[in-house]
């Protein structure tokens, strides 16, 4: 953040008030765009290059596609200029390919572990002597329901957030673990159907589930 505050600031100041008193053949702007650009390639490169926490590299990620090609260098005081310039990418195309991956393996562990959790807690709901929650009038498993879209749809948001190839390409692998959530899900509802007749909320624990595969359509 300071690298990229100071390079913006600076290229500013360069192109209201140092490029004119250059003659135009010195390059004054190329030169002073090119330097920082290669300091800061070079930085993003050594940090990719290390050890990264998963938080890491979604930010990293989100600098090479989007913060410094977008925010930065389409400042409208500095689009025209970076322009012709032809500064190129943060990080080399083996390497943003590889932290993409690194990403995208985490990403989809992550949402598959939420949802089996979250379906977990669900048949725990099951079992206990409530009556389950109604939401509009009807009853509804807010957890399961909710929760698990909102999971999916949050993950594909923040891949897209990085690029829409990112997005993309989470959400083929998402919609791939979805049918086995659903899977897991009917057989555990078809399980409690079959064993729990005689519990005390039967009826409405089933109206939710049905209400709740409506949203899941």
């Amino acid at each position: 953040l300071h690298m990229g505050k100071t390079m913006k600031e600076d290229l500013t100041v360069v192109v209201k008030y140092i490029k004119q008193l250059y003659p135009p053949e010195f390059n004054v702007f190329s030169t002073y765009a090119e330097l920082y650009h290669n300091y800061f390639t070079s930085q993003a490169k050594k940090n990719a290059e290390s050890h990264l926490e998963d938080k890491d590299i979604y930010l990293l990620l989100s600098w090479v596609h989007n913060f410094y090609p977008k925010e930065m260098r389409k400042d409208h005081a500095l689009a025209m200029e970076l322009d012709k310039v032809k500064l190129g990418s943060l990080l080399p195309s083996s390497l943003s390919k590889e932290l993409e991956k690194k990403y995208l393996d985490s990403e989809e562990v992550t949402v598959k572990n939420s949802l089996s959790k979250c379906l977990d807690k669900e048949i725990q709901r099951w079992k206990e002597d409530k009556e389950p929650e109604k939401l509009n009038g009807h009853f509804q498993s807010e957890l399961l329901g909710i929760f698990v879209i909102q999971s999916i749809y949050s993950g594909q948001k923040r891949a897209e957030d990085i690029s829409p190839a990112v997005g993309e390409e989470l959400s083929r692998r998402l919609l791939r673990e979805l049918p086995s959530f659903l899977r897991s899900y009917r057989d555990a509802f078809e399980d409690f159907k079959e064993k729990s007749k005689k519990h005390r909320y039967y009826k409405p624990i089933l109206i939710a589930n049905i209400n709740t595969c409506w949203n899941f359509r």
